[in-house]
């Protein structure tokens, strides 16, 4: 009975003090230091939110480019990879009936969350053909903007180079407009 009531305070104090203070004060700091993280990387076009920049979107239309695969169907709230591994019957199936000769690997293949913004830049300059045609541009125009939209890796050595599909598309936007 001694050992209880200390445990009892102890257990209360570091509830509110790691259970609620310190919680608060870290979303304080990052709200402060980093607005525009800390409420989702919204893209914001005039007056319209359109999106984040830290997750991909469905874009099916021909006359845009199109993400990689989503396990999760581009729903944040099921974000995940669809755990088949790569001896998976239904994946090789899958990836067989999607794959043709020529197509980067991530335009056949979902990212571990389901929900990567980015591809690659083969896999942007893959359907360049496509999107030209849908919108009666030049290719050359459209092979320009894919490089220019691509990003290279972080300090030069971290990641591999990407294409941001929404920024691509609104750029491809803001080229026909």
């Amino acid at each position: 009975m001694t050992h209880l009531r200390p445990a009892i305070t102890l257990l209360a104090l570091f509830t509110l003090l790691l259970g609620l203070a310190y919680p608060l004060v870290l979303t304080g700091i990052a709200s402060a230091l980093f607005p525009h993280q800390s409420q989702g990387s919204p893209v914001v076009v005039g007056d319209q939110l359109i999106g984040s920049s830290l997750i991909g979107q469905a874009f099916a239309e021909p006359g845009y480019f199109h993400p990689r695969p989503s396990a999760g169907g581009y729903d944040p709230m099921a974000s995940g990879g669809s755990n088949l591994g790569p001896t998976s019957a239904k994946l090789i199936e899958r990836i067989k009936a999607e794959a043709t000769p020529g197509i980067p690997a991530d335009a056949v293949t979902t990212s571990a969350s389901g929900l990567d913004p980015d591809i690659s830049p083969e896999n942007a300059l893959s359907q360049v053909a496509r999107v030209a045609k849908a919108r009666g541009m030049p290719e050359d125009t459209i092979r320009a903007l894919v490089q220019a939209q691509t990003e290279s890796r972080l300090w030069g050595l971290i990641g591999e180079p990407r294409v941001h599909v929404l920024a691509l598309n609104l750029a491809l936007d803001a080229l026909t407009q």
